[in-house]
């Protein structure tokens, strides 16, 4: 089976006094989400999932309304920070050095939230819940930067600690192949074509 794994597009800064922050999509998000529904749009889908963090929910439905797909949300699929009380785009943090950014740079696990083993655990149980359910599918999961990195990581053989080991770009999709006979394969990573030109934000990176 092929598995599509997409971050999310740009949300909102959100900075919330009570509860966790889920910010929902920025106006450059919601136009990136809508140029990965036409790109994929003569691809076929068998189903689509999603993070039940609203930045992941919004980021699916252009794809699912596309594909006359609904979407599932799956919960374990929500990213580490889900209860943090603040979103800000690791963009921001960058252009500021703010010492998140460093923790990043160097490695580190930014505290408040599952530690890098749980996180992965979680992550990759879910994931592969989901192949085994659609041998010879395709399927399209919409999620977080850091879900995709623990899953790459994990196909990969590195440790959960390692996997902040790449940037996944706004609604970059990255294709895995699945078989059932246990091998898991990187086919792309950070594909972003249908941002190219745009004079959409695409990532820390690329412009």
């Amino acid at each position: 089976m092929e598995l599509l794994l997409i971050r999310h597009a740009l949300p909102q800064r959100t900075v919330v006094s009570e509860g966790a922050a889920d910010p929902l999509l920025s106006a450059d998000g919601h136009a990136q989400a809508a140029r990965l529904a036409e790109y994929l749009s003569t691809e076929h889908l068998d189903a689509i999932y999603s993070s039940p963090l609203r930045r992941a929910a919004q980021t699916a439905d252009p794809l699912a309304d596309r594909h006359r797909l609904p979407v599932v949300v799956v919960d374990e699929l929500a990213e580490f920070d889900r209860h943090s009380s603040e979103y800000i785009p690791v963009e921001e943090l960058k252009r500021t050095n703010d010492p998140r950014w460093q923790l990043i740079v160097s490695g580190q696990w930014i505290e408040g939230g599952d530690t890098p083993e749980v996180f992965s655990e979680r992550v990759v149980a879910a994931i592969e819940a989901l192949v085994v359910a659609h041998q010879g599918d395709r399927i399209a999961v919409v999620c977080h930067g850091g879900v995709i990195g623990a899953y790459v990581a994990h196909v990969l053989g590195m440790a959960p600690r390692a996997q902040s080991f790449f940037y996944p770009n706004y609604t970059s999709i990255h294709r895995l192949a699945a078989a059932s006979s246990g091998e898991r394969s990187i086919v792309t990573l950070n594909e972003t074509g249908h941002l190219r030109g745009s004079g959409l934000p695409i990532g820390m990176f690329q412009r």
